[in-house]
């Protein structure tokens, strides 16, 4: 019998409706559990499919990273589709309305839970992209009341600064290993995360953000203009070839980059490097 649960991220209810089975692979969603109330900027119905039978469509784009890959396209009704693969097997379909809003995750019964996390990231980045909310491929700490943000490309070391900032960093906190949500110059954390699993239902003013790049020395210099904002455009989930996503985008970056100060950070994985950071980037 399917239930439907509502969660609250970065002032955002989506809603979710399944089996009590699906529900116990949401762990993670729990400390964002809200009461429904009719508003919702998204809702997903999850299906465990009932025959050997693909949804059909037409591919327009492919994303991989890590063993994961995202085919994009549209159904010959004109939906868009987005298949979940891992480790070559597909998990399931995410078929979504023209807006956003309804989503329905055809799921295979393999890596159930990659797909569930998969599909609600993907709907909340799409039905919230033209509300000043962007969700951030980044790791965030919070620090003396305000959180500070660590960007880059896979295996740049987002997750190791944010771990040398909690070893030498007295005061330190971590609020999101891979996915936090930014709305309005606040960071929030939100229910999916990387390696390092991290839930927690806080939020922070942005101080800064930082772009992390390897390097045989520890170099910090402050981005402006056009600069700060391509350093942000790697790292913000959004179907940007979809033009309302790309014009919530472009808007939301522009409002960000006029807010909160963009650092570029070349280092070392060392405590050097963390105080460095820290010492430039606090305001």
């Amino acid at each position: 019998m399917n239930e439907t649960r509502y969660y609250k991220v970065a002032g955002h209810v989506f809603g979710v409706t399944g089996e009590a089975e699906c529900f116990a692979l949401m762990a993670n969603y729990e400390p964002f559990a809200t009461q429904g109330d009719g508003s919702f900027v998204a809702m997903l119905t999850l299906e465990r499919k009932a025959s050997s039978s693909d949804v059909a469509f037409s591919e327009e784009l492919r994303q991989e990273d890590e063993g994961q890959e995202i085919i994009c396209g549209r159904t010959a009704d004109g939906e868009h589709v987005f298949e979940f693969r891992w480790l070559n097997e597909t998990a399931g379909w995410l078929v979504c309305s023209e807006d956003y809003r309804e989503g329905r995750l055809v799921m295979t019964g393999k890596y159930e839970k990659m797909a569930i996390d998969n599909a609600l990231m993907v709907l909340y980045a799409l039905a919230t992209a033209d509300k000043g909310t962007v969700l951030f491929h980044a790791a965030v700490v919070s620090y003396e009341g305000r959180g500070y943000m660590f960007l880059g490309r896979s295996g740049t070391g987002k997750s190791t600064h944010a771990r040398l900032w909690l070893k030498y960093i007295e005061g330190t906190a971590l609020v999101n290993d891979d996915n936090p949500v930014v709305r309005d110059g606040v960071v929030y954390g939100s229910p999916w995360s990387g390696k390092t699993p991290c839930y927690r239902n806080v939020s922070y003013p942005l101080g800064a953000i930082v772009l992390l790049s390897q390097a045989p020395y520890n170099e910090i210099r402050r981005l402006i203009g056009i600069h700060a904002y391509v350093a942000l455009i790697e790292s913000i989930s959004g179907k940007r070839w979809d033009e309302r996503i790309a014009d919530g985008l472009h808007q939301t970056e522009d409002a960000l980059v006029a807010q909160v100060p963009v650092w570029h950070l070349e280092c070392l994985p060392d405590e050097e490097a963390a105080r460095l950071c820290q010492l430039n980037i606090k305001r």
